[in-house]
């Protein structure tokens, strides 16, 4: 019986020390999203995240064959829905990103690299609790498949060209100002209003205003 009180006791011992550290560590930061976590705690946080995530996915196939098109969707994919925290190259160097807690990744170094498909697919499907990314499966096989495809995109971050993120400019989300801009400027270019409320020069044959 002294053995099984002494593990309680033990136990207990770690579950108090873990308080204590837990509230100074929230004392100490506030809990503030512009700070980012020092080497050990980023560590330790990747190597859970490794545990929790290998254990459901690690050994899952892409069922998807790697193709042209197969990329092209999941660029479609990822310029519509990631690249607002993720950017277009995968850097993570957008306002969202950059001011996330951790910071939204650099997709293209090789901590998300050596991850598997199974785990790509699962983080996308899943996301991971903590962090800013959330979980975008659907529940159904188009959705995976959509998945899918986004992990034979990530897989090509590394070597995207200026073509490939010009064609992702295109297909990023534009603003509610973006969209007003673009619909200023092309009532002007029918002869409305020019932008800021000025009327367009109206033209006569011949070139003459």
């Amino acid at each position: 019986m002294r053995p099984l009180l002494r593990a309680f006791a033990l136990l207990l011992a770690l579950i108090v020390a873990g308080g204590f550290l837990a509230v100074a560590y929230v004392t100490r930061t506030g809990l503030s999203a512009r700070g980012q976590p020092g080497r050990l705690e980023a560590f330790v946080a990747r190597r859970v995240r490794d545990l929790a995530v290998a254990r459901h996915a690690r050994g899952l196939t892409n069922p998807i064959p790697r193709s042209a098109e197969a990329v092209e969707d999941g660029l479609e994919h990822f310029a519509d829905h990631c690249a607002i925290c993720h950017a277009n190259d995968g850097s993570g160097n957008t306002e969202m990103g950059r001011n996330m807690w951790p910071r939204a990744p650099d997709m293209r170094r090789a901590e998300t690299q050596r991850l598997s498909d199974g785990e790509l697919f699962w983080i996308v499907e899943h996301g991971i609790r903590f962090t800013g990314m959330p979980g975008w499966g659907t529940g159904d096989t188009a959705g995976e498949e959509a998945s899918w495809r986004l992990v034979h995109f990530i897989r090509a971050l590394p070597e995207l060209t200026p073509e490939q993120l010009a064609r992702m400019e295109e297909l990023n989300p534009r603003s509610p100002e973006e969209i007003r801009q673009q619909i200023e400027e092309e009532r002007f270019l029918e002869g409305g209003e020019a932008p800021g409320g000025a009327a367009a020069p109206h033209k006569h044959p011949g070139g003459q205003e």
